[in-house]
């Protein structure tokens, strides 16, 4: 009898043993399962962005997202650490699906328009940025990683200016005039130069010839359609002016090598 009793005692001990270990892994493969279903998706747009900028921040607010699960945390984040303008961000919109457990990152960065050459305050110390179409000035690491990725193509023209800090309506107003001429007309563009009088001059670059266009203080935009009217018709005509003079808008004068 008590070498039945245990027999008994030892077949209930393996399955009390058995039963344990199948709940244990029943519990892990639970887990397991719990654990990829918590898991939060995630899909980017690039817009016109570099995607190695993109791609960085979207990384770096999906990190923060799973370990805060907060999309006001998110928010705050990007305000606070100026993500956006770090990573050359125009605009954003996030969207989180909580059912579906998914994160939407829309991001759209601006066109570049030109380089400038900023001077500091002491007249001797400058840096060189990139003015874009939202009229902010941006890194040079701006151009490199669009060209890396050949998301720009043609070479950007120049902004110089006299020396001193870009004033912001001088600023606005060549954004303007450079955003708003169609690309055709501005790949043709070399440099644009500002003088200390806030004249205007800009030199084109017409079939590999250079062309000085003379605009003057004022009514610049004017200026500049019928400037885009020359042009077509000089090169229609297979002739390439040296200077075109647009100083006095009731006149124009042009004249050839």
């Amino acid at each position: 009898m008590k070498r039945k009793s245990k027999l008994i005692n030892l077949k209930s001990a393996i399955q009390y043993s058995t039963l344990f270990g199948t709940l244990i892994f029943s519990a892990y493969s639970q887990a397991k399962i719990a654990d990829k279903r918590d898991e939060v998706k995630y899909r980017t747009s690039f817009g016109k962005c570099p995607s190695r900028a993109a791609g960085t921040l979207t990384l770096q607010l999906m990190k923060n997202f799973e370990l805060n699960g907060s999309m006001k945390d998110l928010k705050v984040k990007i305000l606070k650490e100026k993500l956006a303008e770090k990573h050359f961000i125009s605009s954003y919109k996030i969207k989180y699906d909580p059912l579906k457990k998914f994160l939407q990152f829309n991001f759209d960065c601006p066109e570049p328009l030109m380089k400038v050459q900023i001077y500091k305050s002491n007249g001797l110390e400058s840096y060189e940025a990139i003015l874009v179409e939202n009229g902010q000035l941006f890194d040079p690491t701006y151009e490199v990683l669009l060209r890396s990725e050949k998301k720009l193509s043609y070479d950007l023209p120049f902004l110089a200016l006299p020396v001193g800090e870009m004033e912001e309506e001088v600023q606005e107003q060549i954004t303007r005039l450079v955003r708003d001429m169609d690309l055709k007309f501005r790949k043709k563009l070399s440099e644009v130069i500002v003088n200390e009088n806030k004249e205007l001059t800009m030199i084109l670059s017409i079939k590999g010839h250079p062309s000085s266009v003379f605009m003057g203080p004022e009514q610049w935009e004017d200026k500049v359609q019928k400037l885009r009217k020359i042009v077509s018709y000089m090169e229609g005509n297979k002739k390439i002016p040296a200077i075109i003079n647009l100083t006095n808008p009731k006149k124009v004068v042009v004249k050839f090598k």
